[in-house]
C-alpha cells in the first residue's frame, strides 16, 4: 500500500509541478464563459417546466430504472423516445447511451475488429482514444483536417476501415472538411463515424447537425450526438442504421453492462428536443460574430472557429492560468486549458459563447483580453 501511494503522490507532484494539476471546483465567477451550455437550455426555465409536465404524462413513473436495458431497464417511453430523436436527425434508428463518453467507447471497442483499420484526426476527443485503445483493430492518426495525409493512411488501412472524425472540435472549434472526408471514404470504401456533441443543436435545420446542414445523412455510418451541451441535460445517442443499433444491443459493454438511465433523464432529454425544435440559434450566431469581429478589430488573435467554441493561445501553462485568473478576478468564468489536455506550446484560454452572454459581456471581455495581451 505504500508504494502505491508514493506511485500516486509522485504523479501528483509532476503535475504540480508543471501547473496542470487539476482541482473541482464550487465557486465560479458570475459571467459564464466556460460552460458548454450554448443556448441555455440547461438553466432554462421552461425547460423545466416542459420536463415536470412531461412526468406527469408518464405512467408508473419510477425514481430509478432498476437495472440495465437487457433487464429491468428499459421502456417502450425510451424506444420511442429514440426514435423520435433518430427522426429529428434524420437517421434510421438510435441508441441511448449514459454519455458521449460511453457511447464512444461502446461504438469503437464493439465493431472494430483485429485486422481492421481506424483512422481518427489527431484533435480527436478522448474518449474516441479510449474506445480505439480497447479495440484489437489497427490505428492511425492524421494531421489535423489535412485530407492529404489522411488519403495516406487511408491507402495503407487494411480490413474494414473506420475514418472517426468531430464535426466541430471540442477544443479548436474549428469544422471538419465533412464534404471532402465523405469523398474520400466513398472512393477508399471507409466507413465514416461524426462526433456532433458541439454541433448539435446549433448547426443544421432545427439544430440537427453540421451533416445534416451539409446533406450527408445518408453518407455516414453513425453518428453521436451528445445531450449534455447545446441541449442542457445529459446522455448520448449513436444514430444510425437498424443493423447498427441491433449489433450495438449486442455487443457494447458499455452499454450492456451499467445501469439505465432513469425515466426522468430520458424525458429530460425528449422535452429539449422539443424545445430545440422552436428554438433559433440566429441569436447564438450573432454574439460569434460580434465576438470575431470585435476581436479582429482590436487585433487579438483567436483560433479560427466559427462556432461558440473560441480559443486564444498562451505560450505556457503559467501564463494562460495567469491569464484566465485575472479575467476570473473581474467576474469571467474563463478556463485555461493546459498541456497535456493539449499539445504543449498550445495552451489556450478556451472561450464559449452563449446565447444568454450579453454584447456588453462580451466587449468587456475582449477589452479586458487586449489588456492582458498588451501588459504580457
Amino acid at each position: 500500500m505504500d508504494k502505491v501511494e508514493q506511485f500516486i503522490a509522485g504523479k501528483l507532484e509532476v503535475r504540480r509541478n508543471d501547473l496542470s494539476l487539476r482541482k473541482l471546483n464550487t465557486i465560479f465567477p458570475p459571467v459564464d464563459f466556460c460552460s458548454n451550455d450554448y443556448l441555455g437550455f440547461a438553466r432554462s426555465e421552461e425547460l423545466k417546466a416542459l420536463i415536470e409536465e412531461e412526468i406527469k404524462q408518464v405512467y408508473n413513473y419510477k425514481n430509478g430504472s432498476g437495472g440495465s436495458r437487457l433487464l429491468s431497464g428499459n421502456t417502450e417511453y425510451i424506444e420511442n423516445t429514440e426514435q423520435f430523436i433518430a427522426d429529428y436527425h434524420q437517421a434510421e434508428s438510435g441508441l441511448i447511451f449514459n454519455s458521449g463518453y460511453d457511447a464512444n467507447v461502446g461504438l469503437l471497442s464493439s465493431i472494430p475488429q483485429r485486422g481492421d483499420t481506424i483512422i481518427t484526426d489527431e484533435l480527436i476527443h478522448a474518449s474516441i482514444i479510449d474506445g480505439c485503445r480497447l479495440s484489437y483493430a489497427n490505428r492511425y492518426k492524421f494531421n489535423h483536417n489535412n485530407l492529404t495525409d489522411l488519403e495516406s493512411k487511408l491507402n495503407i488501412a487494411t480490413g474494414n476501415v473506420f475514418l472517426v472524425v468531430e464535426s466541430v472540435y471540442s477544443m479548436d472549434g474549428d469544422f471538419a472538411p465533412l464534404a471532402e472526408i465523405v469523398s474520400l471514404c466513398e472512393k477508399y470504401n471507409a466507413a465514416l463515424i461524426v462526433d456532433e456533441a458541439h454541433a448539435s443543436g446549433i448547426f443544421g435545420n432545427k439544430g440537427d447537425g453540421l451533416v445534416n446542414q451539409l446533406g450527408l445523412q445518408n453518407k455516414v455510418f453513425a453518428r453521436i450526438v451528445t445531450f449534455g451541451k447545446a441541449l442542457g441535460t445529459h446522455g448520448a445517442i449513436i444514430l444510425g442504421s437498424h443493423n447498427l443499433r441491433n449489433y450495438l444491443v449486442n455487443f457494447a459493454r458499455s452499454f450492456i453492462y451499467t445501469t439505465a438511465a432513469p425515466l426522468h433523464n430520458i424525458a429530460s432529454i425528449k422535452c429539449a428536443y422539443k424545445l430545440l425544435a422552436k428554438s433559433n440559434a440566429s441569436i447564438l450566431l450573432n454574439k460569434i460574430k460580434l465576438f470575431r469581429s470585435l476581436t479582429n478589430e482590436l487585433e487579438i488573435e483567436v483560433l479560427d472557429s466559427e462556432s461558440p467554441i473560441q480559443g486564444v493561445l498562451f505560450s505556457s501553462n503559467a501564463e494562460t492560468k495567469y491569464a484566465a485568473s485575472l479575467l476570473q478576478s473581474k467576474g469571467f468564468d474563463v478556463r485555461a486549458i493546459l498541456s497535456p489536455t493539449v499539445a504543449i506550446g498550445k495552451e489556450r484560454l478556451r472561450i464559449c459563447l452563449h446565447s444568454y452572454n450579453t454584447d456588453e459581456e462580451i466587449t468587456s471581455l475582449i477589452t479586458n483580453l487586449k489588456e492582458i495581451q498588451k501588459n504580457g
